[in-house]
């Protein structure tokens, strides 16, 4: 339950976790989109307790996130209950979309090891001049982007902490590869020196 409603987690815990990923949606998504279970994929392969997150809103039916402000308030709520649940594990978010905007903007707030956004939507298409790149800056930790060469919603620049992998072909739905998605995610997760595995970012 959070402020703004209740939300729905599914959550799968190995007996050991290294680390905790909670993963969510785009605006009028779902979180069992083909990037989405690859990113999760790829975090329980490398020993995560992951959390796949219908927000609120979704949970009421409705396909607009409404207020960023509530929005964010309720992600903070929930992450932090799941967090309680348990030992104290590095956080790694991720979304897409919407969902990746609000994984950046909350990421300082909840201590995030790093971020997975998804398709951000660095701007409204056809409106260049409303970019959101302040909110990608936002994260204050490690931001792993992936946008498709396609992408009408545009494409990120890279900067020393954000990561910006572009995959030719796809569009914002990121749907046709997600095998490259998760082997990207697996070396990036593997170079996270907060998470402290034992990959090696292999």
């Amino acid at each position: 339950m959070t402020s703004a409603g209740p939300a729905t987690v599914v959550l799968d815990v190995p007996a050991r976790p290294a680390f905790l990923a909670v993963l969510t949606h785009g605006a009028g998504g779902t979180p069992d989109t083909a990037d989405i279970l690859a990113v999760r994929d790829a975090a329980s392969a490398l020993g995560a307790a992951t959390a796949l997150v219908t927000q609120p809103y979704r949970v009421k039916g409705a396909r607009a996130p409404g207020s960023a402000v509530k929005q964010d308030a309720a992600w903070v709520e929930l992450v932090e209950a799941l967090r309680a649940m348990g030992e104290s594990l590095p956080l790694v978010q991720c979304g897409r979309s919407n969902g990746a905007r609000v994984a950046c903007r909350t990421a300082r707030t909840l201590g995030a090891s790093g971020v997975i956004a998804l398709a951000f939507p660095l701007h409204p298409p056809g409106q260049p001049d409303r970019s959101r790149d302040a909110e990608l800056r936002e994260a204050g930790t490690s931001v792993l982007v992936i946008n498709g060469d396609r992408d009408p919603f545009g494409i990120p620049e890279p900067d020393e902490v954000t990561n910006v992998v572009v995959l030719s072909g796809e569009t914002h739905a990121l749907s046709k590869r997600p095998a490259v998605i998760g082997k990207t995610v697996t070396a990036w997760l593997g170079g996270l020196a907060a998470l402290g595995l034992a990959t090696g970012g292999a």
